[in-house]
């Protein structure tokens, strides 16, 4: 790989003697990695998966390999694919079951579903994307995860933050980057490069981390990573943060085998600098990464925070249609706030404040949909849901479920009530189907079918 010149200047300055090492890993195949959901039931079928024992160390979930995008464990979202040093970023988040955590910079959606897993689907989790159309593919994978605690945002971060004030136990910034470390697996990346570009990155990330302090509570935490080798970015920014926000200071982050203290003489000088965390590739197997975790020392004060968001309601007609549909499965829902936005119905997470004026892609988990005198479940609810929490259900074969996914109908021997059922596949939710007379039409999202 033909690495920029100024590149190679500045990490021979850098570097010293490890340099050579450093570059040689441009020249190495890149390191794939991915996850397992732990929230959902039945069995994982991937080959890759069951004959891996190439486990990461810092991430109980988390493997070395690579995945296929078009098997059952994929599409059902039973697993992930990502990069195994990015992985370390959820660790060091740590989100607790219960509480409200902020994901600012979300897209593609690794760091968020591995947030919901940790979280065990509860809480609430906010997973903000600046662009449109990451946006779509955040919550498209927020909803294979099979997510129940979490609204999708389309917003800037200086949008956002008035309508959070002081709101997140945990925030995450893996801020957009100059994005040395993904060089070799997205060579095209290198064009974007020169000199200056770190320095342009760095004030981007000052501004989306100031919005972000705004919507930490105090004693909150904040971590704050980067895919790029940058001090200008990395240290550096760990240094702005710790002058600027006196109310910070940082957490020690426990290096495994093969990671690196940062660099305080990178920085500024400071030397708590050294509790965050470096991920270089010619040390540890990955593309590499930066993580610094910090906590606000700010002593909370009272707050009125018994505010009740007002959103759109079921009229009794359609009550009516969605408790007949609850009757008829038997579908156990997640606990929440049930509202409309237009005709499509959501159940939100306890305790999130008003977003009816935040762009959002999915103000929570969206439950179906009202059409002319019916409810029709939806594909989100259909892979949030696990097989024992239905009663009308369907068992389909792997192969049925291949036609299915390409769209076509099935034909069932045994003789069903009509109506709304779930299908599995290897333990697998699918889709919703509705059943007439033997024939499972198909309600598969035709941009979802392969």
């Amino acid at each position: 790989m033909e690495l920029p010149i100024g590149f190679i200047e500045k990490y021979k300055k850098l570097l010293g003697q490890e340099a050579d090492g450093f570059f040689a890993t441009f020249n190495e195949p890149s390191i794939s990695g991915y996850r397992v959901n732990t929230i959902k039931t039945g069995k994982l079928t991937t080959k890759e998966y069951l004959e891996n024992q190439n486990r990461i160390d810092y991430c109980d979930t988390g493997f070395y390999g690579q995945i296929n995008g078009k098997t059952l464990d994929h599409i059902t979202g039973y697993i992930y694919s990502q990069e195994p040093s990015a992985m370390y970023v959820g660790e060091v988040v740590d989100p607790q079951p219960g509480e409200k955590i902020l994901d600012l910079c979300a897209s593609p959606g690794g760091k968020s579903t591995h947030l919901i897993n940790k979280m065990n689907n509860t809480g609430i989790l906010v997973s903000n994307e600046i662009f449109s159309k990451r946006a779509a593919v955040l919550s498209e994978n927020v909803e294979r995860w099979g997510a129940t605690n979490t609204i999708v945002t389309n917003e800037s971060p200086d949008r956002l933050a008035p309508h959070f004030q002081k709101y997140f136990d945990r925030i995450l910034v893996d801020a957009p980057c100059s994005g040395e470390g993904m060089f070799r697996k997205e060579p095209a990346g290198m064009q974007y490069w020169n000199e200056d570009y770190s320095n342009e990155c760095a004030n981007r990330q000052q501004k989306i981390l100031a919005s972000a302090l705004e919507m930490l509570r105090p004693g909150g935490t904040l971590v704050y990573s980067t895919c790029t080798f940058a001090p200008e970015e990395d240290e550096q920014i760990a240094a702005w943060l710790l002058s600027e926000y006196p109310m910070l200071s940082m957490v020690p982050i426990k290096n495994y085998d093969g990671m690196d203290s940062a660099n305080p003489d990178w920085g500024d000088g400071n030397p708590e600098i050294k509790n965050a965390v470096r991920l270089f590739p010619h040390h540890i197997k990955g593309e590499g990464h930066f993580v610094a975790k910090f906590v606000s020392n700010e002593v909370e004060e009272n707050q009125d925070k018994n505010k009740t968001p007002k959103y759109d309601q079921m009229d009794k007609a359609e009550t009516k249609l969605f408790n007949d549909f609850i009757f008829e499965t038997g579908l156990q829902i997640p606990e929440g706030t049930l509202v409309k936005f237009g005709d499509n119905l959501y159940v939100l997470p306890i305790g999130l404040n008003s977003i009816n004026k935040i762009k959002f892609m999915r103000p929570g988990l969206h439950l179906g949909i009202f059409k002319k005198n019916r409810f029709e479940p939806s594909h989100s609810l259909a892979l949030a849901t696990n097989s024992e929490q239905i009663n009308h259900k369907i068992i389909i074969s792997l192969d049925q479920w291949k036609h299915y996914i390409h769209g076509e109908t099935l034909m069932i021997d045994e003789l069903k009530d009509k109506g709304w059922y779930l299908l599995v596949c290897e333990g697998h939710s699918v889709s919703f189907s509705k059943l007439v007379g033997k024939t499972l039409k198909n309600f598969y999202p035709k941009g979802l079918r392969i």
